[in-house]
């Protein structure tokens, strides 16, 4: 940020000539930037314990009246240092020549050994003219600060109006703080960032952290360090409908600071919500255009495709089909725009009647395994195809991604599993239930395991001997349990399409 005055420290206290005080002892015995912390006010007090009447980062002044009975007793001088360490006391000045002449040894030694910078305040310089040295540095500090930030204010206002309006309020932000600014959007990517200086270690963390945020979903604004550097982070958006994320590698701002930051996220909130319009036009016109696809005809696809976006993937494509859920949805649009726009009408998505269809060309589809990745997403990808037979192949991806154990399945793996394997309907099962009513009915009212037989029959190519081994019965017994039960089916269980029917129902109702 920006230092547009000088900072009320003690050391800038210390550097008023006109009135002539003078630091005890050397700096450099004192702790590192023990001078130039935030000096806050100035105030004179001789009460043995005035800390309940002190705020941190106050210098106090004395003229050590509350160590005449001391005499040379050194734990009092030790103790009264330390109880304004504790307090947050950042100085002591003692004036001289008023009660006695210079400053005691002893509180000199107090003073070392607690690390408090010691100064003498000279019988010439009146306490008030101290007091009100420091509290004019105060206000020019606050007089600047608010002047900054109002100016600060009015430049972001006028960046906003600029043809890219976010980018430049945010370059203007870092410019202002002197701080880089990153944008994340709801897929928690970097969008924007100004500087370009990140380190990859740190981009790579702070990512993880935006990730972690953005997933949580509440409005929030945190603070953490990475690798030294500190970071504070604001949302965007709603809760439940967060948009992105505003982080700056700034530490603890000041109250002006703050404001300028609420100024830029309330611009970028707005900013964001407005395009949330035109995001949903685009959502709605790509969902039109899968659609078109459908019909197996991509000559109108192909024409809003190539004047929005660059083209449709060249043939041969993979079209896949995705379970994103709700929750997730804008965070997985945003992330797929940024992969369109970057591989120029190498990719296209959009939303149709069973999920996200996403199509990319033949060897591209190592876009698909990082968006299951990213999203927790199922992904179902059918055979390589051509805009002609596009309905197709997106039933195909559906029912991929419906009946694939992995979290990115091809269709090529579950057809090879048999077509006995597509999920049934209610209808189907209702129908393969009826078919072995019978048997069910026979084996509870006569205590048999025709069900059961047919079964292991059918498993083992209708071998009478093979059922026998698997059921740990004789061959006639199976020949006999076989009879029954076309008895009861009314079937005749020698003919290929009565068995292929007792199998399908098998398999339907397990």
């Amino acid at each position: 940020m920006p230092t547009v005055a000088e900072a009320p420290t003690l050391r800038a206290l210390l550097g008023r000539g006109d009135l002539h005080l003078r630091l005890e002892g050397d700096e450099n015995s004192l702790d590192q930037g023990a001078l130039d912390r935030p000096l806050r006010w100035v105030h004179s007090s001789d009460l043995t314990d005035p800390t309940p009447f002190l705020s941190e980062g106050l210098a106090l002044l004395t003229t050590g009246t509350q160590f005449q009975a001391a005499a040379d007793d050194a734990s009092v001088y030790l103790a009264y240092v330390r109880r304004l360490s504790a307090r947050g006391v950042v100085g002591l000045g003692f004036g001289t020549e008023v009660v006695r002449d210079g400053i005691p040894p002893l509180l000199a030694e107090a003073c070392r050994a607690e690390q408090m910078p010691l100064f003498e305040v000279p019988y010439r310089t009146p306490f008030i003219a101290v007091a009100r040295a420091g509290a004019e540095a105060i206000a020019a500090q606050s007089y600047a600060r608010r002047s900054w930030a109002l100016a600060a204010q009015r430049a972001i206002s006028l960046a906003a109006l600029r043809p890219d309006g976010l980018g430049a309020t945010l370059a203007e932000l870092a410019r202002q703080l002197d701080a880089w600014v990153g944008l994340f959007d709801a897929a928690g990517t970097l969008t924007r960032e100004h500087p370009s200086s990140l380190e990859q270690t740190v981009a790579a963390e702070l990512r993880a952290e935006v990730g972690v945020v953005l997933r949580r979903g509440a409005r929030a604004g945190s603070s953490l360090r990475i690798e030294g550097v500190p970071f504070t982070l604001q949302t965007l958006g709603r809760g439940g409908r967060l948009r992105g994320v505003i982080a700056m590698a700034a530490g603890d701002l000041d109250q002006e600071g703050r404001g300028v930051v609420t100024a830029v996220v309330a611009m970028a909130g707005l900013a964001l919500e407005q395009q949330q319009g035109l995001d949903r036009a685009r959502t709605l016109l790509r969902a039109g255009l899968v659609h078109s696809l459908r019909s197996d005809d991509p000559t109108l696809a192909r024409r809003i495709a190539r004047d929005l976006w660059g083209g449709l993937p060249a043939a041969p494509i993979l079209v896949a089909m995705t379970d994103a859920g709700a929750a997730r949805r804008d965070a997985a649009r945003e992330w797929l725009e940024l992969r369109a726009d970057e591989r120029g009408g190498g990719l296209f998505f959009g939303r149709g009647d069973d999920g996200l269809v996403i199509v990319v060309r033949v060897g591209d589809d190592e876009v698909l395994d990082e968006f299951a990745d990213r999203f927790g997403a199922r992904i179902g990808v059918a055979d390589p195809s051509g805009y002609d037979a596009f309905s197709g192949a997106t039933d195909q991806a559906r029912l991929a991604r419906d009946r694939g154990v992995a979290r990115v399945s091809h269709f090529a793996d579950v057809a090879r599993t048999g077509v006995l394997s597509v999920p049934p309907s209610d209808e189907a099962r209702t129908v393969a239930a009826a078919a072995l009513a019978p048997l069910v009915r026979h084996d509870l009212d006569h205590g048999t395991a025709l069900l059961e037989t047919v079964r292991t029959w059918l498993a083992n190519d209708c071998s009478h001997e093979a059922t026998a081994r698997a059921l740990g019965v004789h061959r006639h017994t199976v020949r006999a349990r076989i009879a029954a039960a076309e008895r009861a089916l009314d079937s005749d269980l020698s003919s290929f399409a009565a068995r292929a029917e007792i199998w399908a129902a098998l398999r339907l109702s397990s």
